[in-house]
């Protein structure tokens, strides 16, 4: 079964989309007593929703609602009662998100079904202000309770630039992708290449909000914020972009440090592009990095940049350094591959062939690599492999699309 969804917030600019706001996922096939749910809740302040319009296909799919982290559910339960009540249930068992039901039909009965599966409320339309407001309010003390940050954070993959042109973002960007098809893990992408970073525009992507957005509220940046600036691509990796106009913002960094440790908080893997940023060394990005990829090419100027990087930056104990050769020709430009170790220090960890024309394919059709076969895409997939482990098996279930 196909669901719609549309997100509704109650001001657009970044300043009213606090961190405090309630977000709310409302499930209803019957499109008129659901627009009335919907309108209701938008009186209330500090409400975002998001319409489904129909169940999820089975309770296979509950995992990835819960995965979306609204702090309120609503379910229709006249549209399929008996499916609805086991929907309650299943999520009311997995996670602590506030189940909330809506029916024309108080029975009594029904009611009580409700209470044992797990609903904290149970309304009825007319949706009359005062009792939504009071129910979103009890919606909110619950919150406070039950949302806990997670006890381990998500991998920081960091793509660092030799040299600018090196080719980081067409790397970071497609290694984000290939990452996200390869595993099931969650993963996300943060251009910090400030100020004029492309991540977006090789993506196909437009933002509204921006990693300046984040940077610049960073005294209030937690995990509803954030999520709030992201925008969802296609093969499933979440963006965080940089601004499309010139930002006259120098961030701290601490506030860099505040925006990796709420990101890894929410995301299994946080890839970021820093372009040849060196400013961000005493950041978290080179502190708690997972795996620095310092993107090279075979050129002299671009291996001596790196032999200064690697001996200044990457002594005993520091992160995990990968070297990545890009745009990679055997014997090119008269570098031998002894030449190229020896000035590495080390040998290279991936070599990606020179294909000028898959490259410019890309970036002219906005169509990640990494979602074709090419020898640039499967070396880029034997990147995230290498990081999560073996591909996962499962097909992707369809019907119930929190996302398109």
């Amino acid at each position: 079964m196909n669901s719609n969804h549309h997100t509704y917030v109650d001001a657009p600019s970044p300043e009213s989309i606090g961190a405090d706001a309630l977000s709310i996922a409302l499930i209803g096939p019957d499109d008129l007593r659901r627009k009335e749910a919907a309108t209701a809740l938008l009186k209330c302040n500090g409400t975002e929703v998001r319409e489904y319009s129909a169940y999820p296909a089975n309770l296979d799919e509950v995992p990835r609602l819960l995965e979306q982290r609204n702090d309120v559910i609503i379910i229709d339960l006249d549209s399929d009662p008996e499916f609805a009540l086991e929907l309650v249930e299943s999520l009311c068992a997995n996670g602590a998100t506030t189940v909330m039901v809506y029916s024309s039909k108080p029975d009594p009965d029904l009611l009580v079904r409700c209470m044992r599966a797990g609903a904290r409320e149970f309304l009825t339309p007319p949706f009359a202000l005062n009792t939504m407001a009071e129910a979103l309010v009890r919606a909110q003390s619950r919150r406070t309770v039950t949302r806990l940050p997670r006890k381990t954070g998500g991998r920081l993959l960091v793509f660092l630039g030799a040299k600018g042109g090196a080719g980081v973002t067409t790397l970071a960007c497609n290694f984000a992708v290939a990452l996200a098809q390869e595993s099931t893990q969650s993963t996300l992408l943060i251009d910090l290449d400030l100020p004029l970073g492309d991540a977006a525009l090789n993506l196909g992507i437009v933002t509204e909000y921006s990693t300046v957005n984040a940077l610049q509220e960073a005294g209030r940046l937690d995990a509803s914020f954030l999520n709030k600036l992201l925008i969802k691509h296609v093969s499933g990796v979440s963006v965080l972009a940089a601004p499309g106009k010139f930002p006259q913002f120098h961030a701290t960094n601490e506030a860099i440090d505040k925006l990796m440790t709420v990101a890894r908080q929410e995301f299994d893997n946080v890839v970021v592009d820093v372009g040849s940023r060196l400013d961000l060394t005493d950041t978290a990005l080179f502190k708690d990095a997972f795996t620095i990829y310092l993107v090279t090419q075979a050129g002299i100027p671009e291996l001596r940049n790196s032999n200064r990087l690697i001996s200044q930056f990457f002594t005993v104990g520091s992160p995990k350094l990968e070297i990545v050769i890009n745009r990679y020709e055997p014997r090119s430009l008269g570098v031998s591959d002894e030449t190229i170790t020896k000035a590495l220090t080390r040998p290279a960890n991936w070599k990606i062939p020179n294909d000028y024309a898959a490259v410019r394919q890309m970036q002219n059709t906005a169509t990640p690599l990494a979602l074709g076969d090419s020898p640039i895409s499967r070396l880029i997939k034997q990147m995230a492999v290498s990081i999560c482990g073996q591909r996962a098996t499962q097909p992707k279930k369809k019907g119930f699309r929190l996302f398109g």
